[in-house]
């Protein structure tokens, strides 16, 4: 017993005594500055850790650093990338400071001076570069394959900085202050906003050009965003691709001329710099610049292999001087090894984006992304099938622990980055960073979920409108998402107009068979208000212009009851087939006839009709990206090969009440190329043809334009339904010169304006028998509203116009040089000269 009293009373002091030992215990303090050994600066991001202890940290823009420990061992090990790791014996003192010098282990050989003819020698050995990029470039391996690992960070910087005459931060730097941060490489807080990881396999093959990437694990947190499907996607390695060996680098929609790239000579100035051991070899480093500041071009280094003529390493910048919208620097620092077949390969890449300020007094934002590429597999390539989808989520990607990111990170995070991911959780977690979230989703996506019901309410951009037919026009939308199921997708509408007191609807249920290759199959019932000219079919997938349309005076109403039942499937190789039966109702609220076909038994004039359509659309883009937001797809667009559709339409006649038989055919091509330092053109060309007799709605009808506003698929100096036709040739092209032109002009380069260019051309014409089919009276005895068609005389419009206003608007001038006089045709005024503006976030 004795024994046991005794061990009692130990474990009971021992109790009440740790915390006072705690408490009492020692904190050491460890400070001191890291400098380059040669140079005497100071090396930023250089990491500070106690040997065999987790404790660490990083030193700031200047090299200082200041370590605080419980617990100290016998030295402390300072290590940076590009130099060699050193460690400093510590002695058992409270304070202590340690001052680091760091060697670079890219030795210097001795130096060489070179006198030659012809000027610098750095362009003897880039234009040999260039020369043998095709032997080194990893494009023109048949195939290859790695697995990636990517990280992104978002910060929110720049607002704890003092002001001006000592002016006091305005309310929004005041609230961030206020939120838990970190210390930047400044010293200054910054407070993390996003942190992604994402683990994949990356697959990519030639002829034909194809890519595939596999995400197999991913996690996000953020303001705003849900670790969801869509996220994961876009943080993968398929939108962190960057290939210096490659003409130019399509960054932040920005085609940027490499220095090792076929317009070297004409866009940058170099200068051999040094030679340095690098890699286990001997490389030449090389500054380049740009020949004109203004130019979007790079600024920085490259380390050229001195025996073959390679890229080892390159360091390249895009300051604030260029023409991109928001970004202060661009920042790419990437590193190429050799594998096994002789070629080089991208094996980490890191890019740095510092957002310029709106303001003086606003605060910035930070943004990093870390790519590398492991286990390089090449000249492999799977069947062609299998890099359809471009982009596959795996159905466990978010099962994924500690564990597992910690074997697939490349390296250890830092202190600041562990720190960085347990402040995010903090942060969006503020009631009021919580609003600001849900507000920036909802101007995103344009729904509002309502997670206990699985449904997600809008687009609100639709909710009202105001017109001469509806009155006020009411309308409440819905679909449902991945929680109410991953096969079924049911969404709708219900709009009611207090003028004409009538109720529409839609009701849509989608059914995906399969995700891989992607194959659904879907029923829609409308009953709604449309206008004769701007109808889905023509207006497309632009939404505001779509929602404009409802709003003002309204010519050619009618109601139409519409019933639809489509397959669609990816075939493979950038094919998309969709098939469809179409049985819809025209309902004029004008005055309205036809007359029927010669074959007809019954003659009666009649203005109203039925028609049933089986549709075909065939859709060819090999190099588009589509993405997946839950149950809901859609595309990237493409950047180098254009987007055939191709669209067959056959009515049927006495098949569920459908009045004419009638075929009709049409072809659209899309595409876009760079034209080098000239900027990037645009156009869309298409054909179509109707060659039956059918009443005028039926026939095509060109989009029309009478908003303020320029739209990009319109022709925008061309009244609704202006003309018809049943053939028909249009082509839409626009360039732009991204700032060639006001770069170089110096009071306004810093505006940052983009002039571009722009024309539009329209042939076609209409039938007799179709301009036979319109009655003079219809029969209530009111006379009939024709058309008006193309002649002989080709519709044209060109315009001209600056970009990036603000960095948000655009103002186009527009010429009609054709149809001027086409007021008695139509009895509606045409304007033959008119300034359109438009919006849009671009960089």
């Amino acid at each position: 017993m004795t024994s046991l009293v005794r061990t009692f009373v130990a474990f009971s002091l021992l109790l009440v005594g740790w915390p006072l030992l705690t408490t009492a215990q020692t904190i050491y303090t460890i400070s001191g500055r890291v400098t380059d050994a040669a140079t005497g600066e100071g090396i930023s991001f250089a990491s500070i850790a106690v040997k065999g202890l987790t404790n660490g940290t990083t030193s700031d823009a200047e090299g200082r650093y200041k370590l605080q420990t419980k617990q100290l061992a016998d030295s402390i090990q300072v290590l940076s990338l590009g130099y060699q790791t050193r460690s400093y014996r510590l002695i058992s003192i409270a304070s202590q400071t340690i001052d680091a010098q760091l060697v670079s282990s890219a030795t210097k050989l001795q130096e060489v001076r070179v006198y030659a003819k012809g000027g610098d020698p750095a362009y003897r050995v880039i234009r040999e570069t260039v020369r043998r990029r095709d032997q080194f470039n990893p494009a023109q391996l048949s195939a290859y394959q790695y697995d990636s690992y990517t990280k992104i960070e978002g910060y929110i910087n720049n607002f704890g900085q003092k002001r001006k005459k000592n002016k006091k931060p305005g309310p929004i730097s005041r609230l961030l202050g206020k939120l838990p941060a970190i210390t930047d490489e400044n010293g200054q807080p910054a407070v993390p906003v996003f942190i992604s990881e994402t683990f994949s396999n990356f697959f990519a093959r030639t002829n034909p050009e194809k890519v595939k990437e596999k995400v197999l694990k991913s996690h996000v947190t953020g303001v705003g965003v849900s670790d969801g499907g869509l996220i994961a996607q876009l943080t993968g390695a398929s939108f962190q691709q960057y290939n210096f060996y490659r003409n130019s680098l399509y960054v932040l929609r920005k085609d940027i001329p490499s220095p090792v790239g076929a317009q070297w000579e004409t866009v940058y100035t170099y200068r051999l710099k040094d030679t340095v051991a690098l890699n286990d070899g001997v490389c030449y480093e090389i500054e380049f610049t740009p020949k004109r500041v203004s130019d979007l071009a790079f600024t920085g280094t490259v380390w050229i292999d001195t025996l073959k003529r390679a890229l080892v390493q390159i360091d390249a910048r895009v300051d604030k001087r260029a023409n991109i919208n928001f970004v202060d620097e661009l920042h790419i620092e990437q590193n190429w090894e050799s594998i096994s077949s002789g070629v080089r390969f991208p094996t980490q890449t890191q890019v740095t984006i510092d957002t310029e300020q709106p303001t003086p007094r606003a605060p910035g934002a930070l943004i990093r992304f870390f790519a590398t590429a492991r286990n390089v597999i090449e000249n492999d390539p799977k069947e062609v099938s299998f890099y359809d989808p471009s982009i596959e989520l795996a159905d466990d990607y978010k099962e994924a622990d500690a564990l597992f990111w910690k074997s697939v990170r490349p390296d250890s995070l830092s202190p600041n980055e562990w720190r960085a991911m347990r402040v995010v959780d903090s942060v969006r977690n503020v009631p009021f960073i919580k609003v600001a979230g849900e507000l920036i989703k909802l101007g995103v996506l344009g729904y509002k979920p309502i997670d206990k019901l699985h449904i997600d309410l809008g687009p609100i951009l639709y909710s009202y409108a105001s017109n001469n037919v509806e009155g006020n026009r009411f309308r409440i939308g819905m679909r449902t998402n991945t929680g109410f199921s991953r096969k079924w997708l049911v969404s709708g509408y219900l709009a009611y107009g207090t003028l004409d007191q009538a109720f529409k609807y839609s009701a849509n249920i989608e059914y995906i068979i399969n995700r891989k290759p992607w194959t659904v199959f879907g029923v829609r019932r409308t009953y709604d208000l449309e206008r004769v000219g701007v109808s889905s079919d023509n207006i497309g997938n632009n939404s505001l212009f779509a929602a404009y349309s409802r709003f003002g005076t309204i010519r050619r109403p009618y109601f139409q009851e519409e019933n639809l039942v489509y397959f669609r499937r990816e075939m493979g190789r950038g094919f998309t087939q969709t098939l469809a039966m179409r049985n819809r109702t025209f309902e004029p609220l004008f005055p309205f006839a036809f007359q029927p076909q010669a074959n007809d038994h019954d003659q009666t004039v009649r203005d109203s009709y039925r028609v049933t359509e089986l549709i075909s659309e065939t859709r060819f883009a090999p190099d588009e990206v589509i993405l997946q937001n839950d149950n809901v797809r859609f595309s990237t667009g493409a950047v180098r090969k254009p987007i055939f559709t191709l669209r067959y339409t056959l009515g049927i006649r006495d098949v569920l009440g459908g009045d004419f038989t009638y075929h009709r055919l049409a072809l659209t091509m899309k595409h876009s190329f760079r034209m080098g330092i000239l900027g990037r053109t645009y156009y869309t060309i298409g054909a179509g043809i109707i060659p039956s007799t059918v009443p005028y709605p039926l026939l095509y009808t060109p989009l029309g334009n009478e908003s303020s506003f320029y739209v990009g698929n319109a022709y925008n100096l061309m009244n609704y339904f202006e003309f018809v036709s049943d053939r028909w040739a249009t082509a839409q092209f626009e360039h732009n010169f991204g700032g060639l032109l006001f770069n170089r002009l110096p009071l306004l380069r810093r505006l940052k304006w983009r002039e571009l260019v722009t024309a539009k051309v329209l042939v076609g014409s209409v039938s007799s028998a179709n301009l036979a089919m319109i009655p003079s009276t219809d029969a209530q005895g009111r006379t009939v509203e024709g058309f008006s068609s193309l002649t002989r005389t080709p519709y044209i419009e060109v315009g001209y116009g600056i970009d990036n206003i603000f960095k948000v608007l655009r103002v186009d001038a527009i010429h009609r040089l054709t149809y001027s006089d086409n007021l008695t045709r139509t009895g509606i005024p045409v304007t033959p000269f008119a300034i359109k503006v438009s919006g849009w976030l671009a960089f």
